[in-house]
């Protein structure tokens, strides 16, 4: 990527509280910069924002959760990781897995691929319903399983950057949970076959890469590997909580090792896909029956919701109700503003993916979540939120040796 997705310092943007975006607006790199700069270190003609130095290998290591704030505010308890970051990412919009993974895979931002939140509308046989990206189920996390009716690779239709490695003669591996192996998003995402080291636990995340990395051949290897549980204990329990701090620890002890362990033919690159924030102001949407007049379904996630309407016609009243509502604890805006400001990515999406994003778009602000305890049982009872425009939910760390990234990229 060439443009920077998002609006950047000098320009007009009236889409949100210009102190949420102050932090991260000039960041010149995104999570979609990581695989084209992998590729140009292959060998491959592709672009090379970040500058890696070529190796023989390369690994992959996303860290769910693993925001750059959070970590560069307890680095005495990651010592290892925050000592080699050698730049700083923003995730893009909505900074949630599914869009952040996807962004990764294909090396573009959701308005390019379109898998544009945590859930979001898809034409059905009854008209539209809410796509959960992360579980591949229609209406709910618990809904009923899409994969037959809502193929991953017809909603997510370009090619990934794994497929372009593929095609060059790179050996793909997987370093991941074995259930995520075949599952809708990875299907969407990721596309390319390969070979699966199942890892769940931070002692097999270890041996998977060091088995990726441990050969005597000649040729290239590309190993995407991914860890969990701090996301999961930071949604739990909170971000920055004892419990988080303990996973954040044992992170930080497992990448030393690697460090240390890992041959100097592989290269080995460590992000996130978001931050987090800690929730404390809870709206229950479910509760204000009027923000539900000329509404026909409510996406998204507790950071960002996509509002779709019944009639257009309505849509004026129903962005005056939800911004009359939520005050100063979000912002509401039409499609079209959040298109014109390139929320979603500098190139416009066509029209299957407009289609995808709500009428309106509420962006929560602040330590503000907007929940639906009767749709979203579970995720309404989380601690630690993220999707919006904070620098603790926006930014990610890039962690690498010093001799993967070359002096250039580390100071642009």
């Amino acid at each position: 990527m060439t443009a920077h997705p998002y609006p950047i310092a000098g320009q007009a943007d009236t889409s949100v509280a210009a102190a949420d975006r102050a932090a991260w607006t000039t960041m010149p790199h995104t999570l979609a910069d990581i695989l084209p700069s992998v590729a140009a270190s292959f060998g491959m003609a592709a672009e090379a924002p970040l500058g890696l130095v070529p190796h023989r290998d390369v690994v992959v290591l996303l860290i769910d959760g693993l925001g750059a704030e959070l970590l560069a505010r307890h680095r005495d308890v990651a010592p290892t990781l925050a000592g080699h970051v050698a730049t700083t990412l923003t995730a893009g919009f909505p900074a949630t897995t599914s869009t952040s993974l996807t962004s990764l895979a294909v090396g573009a931002p959701c308005a390019t691929h379109g898998v544009i939140g945590y859930s979001f509308a898809v034409p059905d046989a009854g008209g539209q319903r809410l796509l959960n990206s992360l579980r591949w189920r229609l209406d709910t996390a618990a809904g009923d399983d899409a994969l037959q009716t809502h193929p991953p690779e017809t909603i997510q239709q370009r090619p990934s950057r794994l497929q372009d490695l593929a095609a060059h003669g790179v050996e793909v591996h997987y370093v991941v949970p074995a259930y995520q192996r075949d599952s809708g998003l990875t299907r969407a995402a990721f596309r390319a076959a390969g070979a699966l080291h199942p890892a769940a636990t931070l002692d097999e995340l270890r041996s998977g890469i060091l088995a990726v990395a441990g050969h005597s051949g000649v040729e290239s290897r590309f190993a995407y590997a991914y860890f969990a549980d701090l996301d999961a204990t930071g949604h739990l329990h909170g971000p920055e909580s004892p419990q988080w701090l303990a996973v954040l620890g044992q992170v930080d002890a497992c990448v030393a090792a690697l460090l240390s362990d890992l041959p100097a033919t592989c290269s080995l690159l460590i992000t996130g896909d978001h931050g987090m924030i800690l929730a404390d102001n809870v709206i229950d949407l479910d509760s204000r029956d009027h923000l539900h007049r000329d509404v026909r379904l409510i996406g998204g996630e507790a950071r960002v919701r996509h509002i779709y309407l019944d009639r257009l016609a309505a849509l004026a009243d129903v962005r005056d109700r939800w911004a009359g509502e939520l005050s100063t604890h979000a912002r509401v805006v039409a499609r079209e503003q959040a298109l014109d400001e390139h929320w979603f990515g500098p190139t416009p999406p066509d029209e299957v993916i407009t289609a995808r994003i709500g009428d309106l778009i509420a962006v929560a602000q602040g330590g503000t979540v907007l929940v639906r305890p009767g749709s979203e049982p579970l995720e309404s009872n989380l601690l630690g939120h993220h999707g919006a425009w904070t620098a603790d939910e926006q930014l990610v760390p890039l962690i690498a040796t010093a001799e993967t990234i070359s002096e250039r990229a580390t100071a642009s």
